[in-house]
């Protein structure tokens, strides 16, 4: 018997909260279901906080279900306050085209745009033709601003200041779900536990407007075993467009992560069997490398494709062939230390001030990324940073 994609994703972990687990789970057994999912074009490329969202839909589809993956044309206008303690930046029309279309040329690596299989919508089509007095007389009577205060998107802005801006942002995206639910029978929404209300809100509109059913499930974020966010870099955020990050920097990132995290980012951005999920995560010390090499290839398979996983795989290879990770002298240290500090009380260098001109010259890099702050602290470890071109150190706690 056919596994339902429900238990898959359960079983994974992805699953944070349902709107009614038992009926979603028995109409993904039963018939094809079209859901859909939102990205914001709030930059020119998805990060790593995306990949949870992007795996969802593939597992989906993989199962013969169909994903409408809506650009946010429309509500990139607005930005989304859920998650955020500032007002995000006002973008420009061109800005935003620009990032849906390198949005659509990513997302397409993860999912069959052929005939019928998939759709992919911008919300901007249907929003920017919106009427201010249509919307608020169609819409704003199904909404109850005490209700949208409650919120847990709200709450964390209403110190600072919530704009009317952002206010509208909950009833817009609600919109989107009725629009997509009429025009393609769309009855699910798919996204991450920070959209909760949101997606509640899309429901709720549905069912009052039409009296039809409707449902929201989310998954996880992506967080390290300490519950920090994954996905940061010496650099800033952890791409997936290789220009910003390169596939041989992407394939590192997922080399080095904590040991604690491999069963998490094995299970929830690969498609490897839980039966080998479990058995690589469960091995210990020198050994668990072996599960983060074939973590590191395949989320870069996934994102960059076979050749650029390849690649990035024998020139990991071939730059610890002769040093290797375990061989390599050890620094000891602590997340929190700042780099230059643990390098000159290890007498590694001689002094902070040659740390700086070693950065300046572009001679630091920790697990291959060019450091370019005195100041870095250490978050992930163990690590390995390099001096020059020649000098390499493992640092551990």
């Amino acid at each position: 018997m056919t596994k339902n994609v429900f238990d898959t994703l359960q079983e994974r972990g992805f699953i944070a909260q349902c709107t009614d687990a038992q009926e979603v789970k028995k109409l993904l057994g039963e018939r094809q279901v079209t859901f859909y999912i939102g990205f914001d074009p709030t930059a020119d490329s998805l990060h790593a906080g995306h990949f949870i969202a992007l795996m969802v839909m593939a597992h989906l589809q993989r199962a013969g279900h169909r994903p409408v993956c809506l650009v946010g044309g429309g509500t990139g206008t607005i930005g989304d306050p859920s998650g955020r303690s500032d007002l995000r930046k006002v973008l420009t029309d061109e800005i935003i085209e620009h990032n849906c279309n390198q949005f659509k040329k990513q997302i397409a690596r993860f999912i069959d745009f052929s005939e019928g299989k998939a759709l992919m919508v911008n919300n901007g089509d249907w929003l920017r033709k919106l009427g201010y007095i249509d919307l608020l007389r169609e819409v704003g009577a199904q909404f109850t601003v005490n209700r949208m205060l409650a919120a847990e998107c709200y709450k964390q802005r209403w110190e600072k200041g919530l704009t009317f801006l952002e206010f509208n942002y909950m009833v817009m995206q609600a919109y989107d779900f009725y629009k997509l639910n009429n025009d393609y029978d769309c009855i699910l929404q798919c996204g991450g536990d920070d959209q909760w209300s949101n997606i509640i809100a899309g429901v709720e509109l549905i069912r009052r407007k039409t009296g039809r059913p409707a449902f929201g499930l989310t998954n996880k974020l992506l967080l390290k075993s300490d519950g920090s966010k994954m996905g940061k870099t010496a650099g800033g955020a952890l791409w997936l467009d290789a220009d910003k990050v390169s596939p041989y920097d992407f394939y590192q990132y997922w080399r080095n992560i904590d040991d604690a995290d491999v069963k998490t980012c094995l299970s929830l951005l690969t498609f490897v069997p839980m039966d080998e999920v479990n058995r690589l995560s469960s091995l210990k010390d020198a050994a668990i490398n072996e599960a983060k090499k074939v973590l590191a290839y395949e989320v870069t398979k996934l994102v960059h494709g076979q050749d650029a996983a390849m690649s990035a795989q024998q020139s990991a290879e071939e730059i610890f062939s002769k040093q290797s990770a375990d061989n390599m002298p050890v620094l000891f240290a602590q997340a929190g230390q700042k780099l230059l500090d643990v390098l000159t009380q290890n007498k590694v260098i001689a002094s902070k001030s040659e740390g700086r001109r070693l950065i300046a010259q572009n001679g630091l890099t920790l697990n291959d990324e060019k450091i370019s702050d005195p100041d870095f602290v250490l978050e992930d470890l163990p690590a390995v940073v390099r001096i020059g071109k020649k000098k390499f150190f493992q640092i551990r706690n």
